[in-house]
């Protein structure tokens, strides 16, 4: 009996040893990663008006040859640059030839904006300023001259004119990263 124990007993050790083998060989490589939270902030556009709501010069009784200055600061508050412009919404000017003058200059960036005659720039329609990037201030003068050639029929004269400073964000852009 001993010789058919035998026989029986290797094969089925075999059989155990094979399965012990296939069951416990479950080894496989893995890999793993990860990524931090992923995030969008959008960005802000404002700016400020040093003389908001207010006029940007005033002067009574001009009289030929003089001249009246006036400045303000447009500054970007925001976090993006910003295309900027000025817009004369309103203008009067009772004036004749071309008498009453005024330039207007980004004394920042030494940009001549405006040359020609008081109201002048065309009603509702925007000046381009160029770009400013976020945080920076403009510094503008406003400028007006009385001819100092200016005849008597000039006398009592008025002008007037309002403006609106506006900024736009600039055109979208593609970030690959």
């Amino acid at each position: 009996m001993k010789s058919t124990t035998k026989k029986i007993l290797v094969p089925l050790a075999t059989l155990l040893g094979a399965g012990a083998i296939a069951i416990g060989s479950g080894a496989t490589f893995t890999s793993t990663t990860a990524n931090t939270i992923s995030s969008v902030t959008s960005g802000t556009l404002s700016h400020t008006n040093s003389k908001d709501g207010k006029a940007i010069l005033t002067l009574a009784n001009i009289k030929p040859g003089d001249t009246v200055n006036g400045g303000l600061t447009i500054t970007n508050t925001g976090s993006l640059p910003a295309d900027f412009s000025l817009t004369e919404t309103s203008s009067t000017n009772g004036f004749a030839d071309n008498n009453l003058t005024l330039t207007i200059t980004n004394n920042t960036t030494g940009a001549s904006v405006y040359t020609g005659t008081f109201g002048g720039l065309v009603d509702g329609t925007k000046t381009a300023l160029g770009a400013i990037a976020p945080g920076v201030a403009n510094n503008f003068t406003f400028s007006v001259h009385l001819d100092a050639d200016a005849p008597n029929t000039q006398q009592g004269k008025n002008a007037t004119a309002a403006y609106q400073w506006d900024s736009v964000q600039q055109a979208a852009t593609t970030t690959n990263q």
